[in-house]
């Protein structure tokens, strides 16, 4: 590199489809940055339209908008040049694209290579691949242009450097799972020490449906080493200088609090970007609940969350002591509004429809769709979203009632497995105490029936979880589940419950993305299936 630049990372949370109020954010950003003085400013992918916007592409409004966007935002590139995604529209297809504005001009424009087509990602139904390196001389250094998955793959990076490239500037939409940012530096770091070119990484941060993007946005020298990094979760403009060896370097979270912010990000992000007025959930004095109220309360304020205990003949009185407790200490509006008259109603009218026959889950289903209602009705009049508190393990083997527990528009720990649920609980009583202790230590149970415990129905959750896990990020068999140590009957049982259990998670709410893995967008199992484990 012949020349120092002064590089600012706009590390935006943009909101998918809203092409104007993103391009007013980025013409702000471009401001600030020749503010700040640099020399270039690196925006996420597709910041222009968001990311990802999916079959909002197909739409000829958004195209015509993406177009006005583009010539606000060349404009705006005077006395500081600005790289920024967006999707281009040409007569061969759409292609996801980032120009490189300089004082009012396109100086490049750069199509992304490798079109990523696993797991969350579906960039093959949307985009055609582009061909070749743009390398784009600026300021004294020839600087190169990848995008995302680009730096996933030798090839365009190699290509970028064999076109003469000093720098790599890449423009990212990478969402968050955990680990991910040493995964992503890691990858950097192969591509720098490879081409001897640095590499300045600049990603997205916010939430979008089930994915929550975690900025970390870095630049990672030719030798392989992070020089910057942005902090997660964290919405800004970061500025950094190429030829420093001293930029701000954020060191990395811990795996719970890497989680724990990004399931508050999540949760934020869908409340606020739907238009909702706030959350309500119902508060059982189980830990799962107890969990998701914390996240409601750090993401939206307490003012914006109400906790609704439902008590019933089977409820613990313990239940409503702790449920009210841990409401009184978050600060949160709490009310106890008890089913019995609803069950009653419901089993009266359903009367002749049973008569005869004997009492199982039916019933216990009834209580748990009862509070359903509840909750549903009073999100209809308040306008708050139902936050629904299944976790993995349960979402897994159908431990959940279809329309009762499952209930709601937005599940904050649907891919935390109750073994993590327990993990973050003790994570943020660490920050400070929010949820009793008898909470966490007391035996999970759904308090349908008398003395009722998961165990009964469940294998322990150390065993359970282990087996998911090995079932859904690494796809093992029954037999290779069992090498491990577990008995082959259990494997057997809980995968054949998870395949049984697909009907009932298709119709589940959404819920934030924090593993390799979730059930949602990268989870697509067959419901009708004669395939035996």
């Amino acid at each position: 590199m012949t020349t120092r630049l002064k590089l600012a990372f706009a590390q935006l949370n943009l909101l998918v489809g809203d092409v104007r109020g993103n391009a007013q954010r980025i013409v702000r950003a471009i401001g600030e940055a020749r503010g700040a003085g640099a020399d270039l400013v690196v925006f996420p992918e597709l910041a222009v339209c968001g990311y990802p916007p999916e079959d909002l592409l197909f739409h000829a409004g958004l195209r015509r908008q993406v177009a006005a966007a583009l010539e606000e935002i060349r404009t705006a590139a005077q006395g500081v040049g600005a790289v920024v995604g967006y999707p281009e529209y040409s007569e061969t297809g759409i292609y996801n694209a980032a120009a490189f504005f300089e004082d009012g001009r396109t100086s490049g424009n750069y199509r992304k290579q490798a079109l990523p087509n696993y797991s969350v990602f579906d960039e093959q139904r949307y985009f055609r691949p582009g061909t070749g390196p743009v390398v784009v001389p600026f300021r004294g250094t020839r600087v190169g242009i990848g995008i995302c998955e680009d730096v996933w793959t030798p090839g365009p990076c190699h290509a970028a450097r064999a076109a003469g490239a000093e720098l790599l500037v890449v423009p990212n939409g990478s969402p968050f799972e955990i680990d991910k940012q040493r995964q992503r530096e890691a990858v950097l770091a192969e591509r720098a020490r490879e081409t001897g070119v640095a590499i300045a990484y600049a990603n997205l941060v916010g939430g979008q449906d089930e994915l929550v993007f975690d900025g970390g946005s870095c630049l990672v020298d030719s030798a392989g080493r992070v020089a910057m990094r942005a902090p997660a979760f964290a919405e800004g403009l970061y500025v950094t200088d190429t030829g420093s060896a001293g930029g701000q370097i954020t060191p990395l979270a811990s795996e719970d609090r890497s989680t724990y912010e990004a399931l508050v990000l999540g949760v934020r992000d869908y409340v606020r970007k739907n238009g909702f007025r706030g959350a309500v959930l119902g508060l059982s004095g189980g830990v799962d609940s107890a969990l998701t109220l914390a996240i409601a309360v750090d993401a939206l304020g307490a003012d914006a969350v109400q906790a609704v205990m439902m008590p019933y003949r089977y409820t613990a009185r313990m239940s409503v002591d702790d449920a009210r407790e841990q409401a009184r200490i978050l600060g949160v509006r709490f009310d106890v509004l008890p089913i019995e008259a609803v069950v009653s109603a419901t089993q009266d009218t359903l009367s002749g429809q049973f008569a005869g026959l004997p009492a199982d889950t039916t019933e216990e289903n009834i209580q748990s769709r009862a509070r359903g209602v509840v909750l549903m009705a009073i999100s209809n009049k308040t306008g708050r979203i139902v936050l629904a508190t299944g976790n993995k393990s349960e979402m897994a083997v159908g431990y959940a009632t279809l329309y009762g527990d499952m209930a709601g528009g937005f599940a904050p720990i649907k891919d935390c497995t109750k073994t993590r649920v327990y993990s973050l609980c003790a994570y943020r009583n660490g920050l400070g105490r929010v949820i009793p202790e008898r909470v966490i230590t007391r035996p999970p149970s759904a308090e349908l029936r008398p003395d009722q415990r998961d165990s009964d129905s469940l294998p322990p959750y150390d065993v359970l979880d282990p087996i998911l896990d090995a079932l859904m990020i690494e796809n093992r068999s029954v037999d290779e589940i069992a090498a491990r140590g577990f008995e082959p009957a259990v494997v057997a049982r809980v995968l054949g419950m998870v395949r049984k259990a697909e009907y009932k998670r298709r119709q589940a709410a959404p819920g934030v993305r924090i593993s390799s893995r979730a059930f949602g967008r990268d989870w697509r199992y067959p419901i009708t299936s004669g395939y035996q484990h």
